[in-house]
């Protein structure tokens, strides 16, 4: 029997085979009305969500340093806008005290919001899954607050991290007779840890959101192409809203509001590229197993 190719290999060989296959799976599953869903509950979810994990981390450290750690996330996630949403975040946790838990109910649904619009839009895209295993209701209703407290588990560790790098910094090192100052290296370490948090998030929504079991490896490698089309991509928007952009000529004080959409669907549409790479390649393996020896197909079957 003829020796098969890996499909490894075969991508390789192809690349553009395999982008141009992407693209049009991408469009038949409706990619970006799917991208336009997600970013539009994420800006419904992003400011409760915020304000949760910023009560929630308050009882634990400094309310200021983790107000510092959230605006280099926002900066991330919605970058050259995280000023006005964190503005709307103080303004709300000044008049916390009138907090009742029907509040933080509401609070909590509306911050899952993302996430539960984000499982609806992973499973149209592994679909495939989706025919051959469900998910039970109760877990699907339990991972939007699951990935709530990841987040908060992660912010805290990030806040104790800064903070002791923070006061290292009015220490310097002795090493073998050298004085080391560690000055400044706090806002290099926020930054460094923003990306590995990023690629640590995306990673645990590859691997946990599709139904099934899928593979660690796929699901890193899904994060860490996401995260790497998202740096440029942010910073390019940064650029551009603040040069040639005329979205604040057109929409006067709705401004803000648009380019944060516009930002996080820039953002949906990458994280669920990332995904549609990962189920691409499941299918072709799929593919492979069922036909010739060493035979890649070129198009997605309809």
């Amino acid at each position: 029997m003829p020796w098969k190719t890996s499909v490894k290999q075969q991508i390789f060989k192809h690349p553009l085979r395999f982008l141009w296959r992407i693209l049009q799976r991408f469009q038949a599953n409706q990619g970006l009305l799917l991208s336009g869903a997600v970013a539009y509950y994420t800006l419904l979810s992003i400011i409760p969500l915020f304000i949760l994990l910023l009560i929630g981390l308050s009882h634990i450290v400094n309310e200021e340093r983790v107000l510092t750690i959230l605006t280099g996330y926002l900066e991330l996630l919605v970058p050259g806008e995280s000023g006005p949403l964190l503005e709307q975040i103080k303004i709300f946790l000044e008049h916390r005290q009138a907090l009742s838990w029907f509040l933080m109910g509401v609070l909590l649904f509306f911050s899952s919001l993302a996430f539960s619009i984000l499982e609806s839009a992973i499973s149209v895209i592994f679909v495939h899954r989706v025919m051959v295993r469900r998910r039970p209701f109760f877990i699907s209703a339990l991972l939007p607050y699951l990935f709530i407290v990841l987040l908060a588990g992660g912010l805290l560790v990030v806040t104790l991290i800064i903070g002791l790098l923070q006061a290292a910094e009015n220490f310097p090192i002795i090493l073998f007779g050298w004085e080391i100052s560690l000055g400044g290296i706090a806002g290099s370490v926020l930054y460094w840890l923003g990306l590995l948090s990023e690629v640590l998030m995306v990673t645990a929504i590859y691997r946990l959101m599709p139904v099934g079991n899928l593979p660690l490896r796929h699901a890193l490698i899904g994060g860490v192409t996401a995260v790497l089309l998202w740096e440029p991509t942010r910073h390019l928007l940064i650029w551009y809203f603040a040069h040639l952009s005329l979205v604040n000529v057109i929409y006067g004080s709705l401004g803000t509001t648009i380019i944060a959409l516009l930002t996080l669907e820039i953002g949906s549409i990458i994280l669920l590229l990332g995904a549609q790479v990962i189920a691409e390649y499941e299918r072709i393996e799929e593919e492979m197993e069922d036909g010739p020896a060493g035979d890649y197909p070129s198009e997605p079957p309809v």
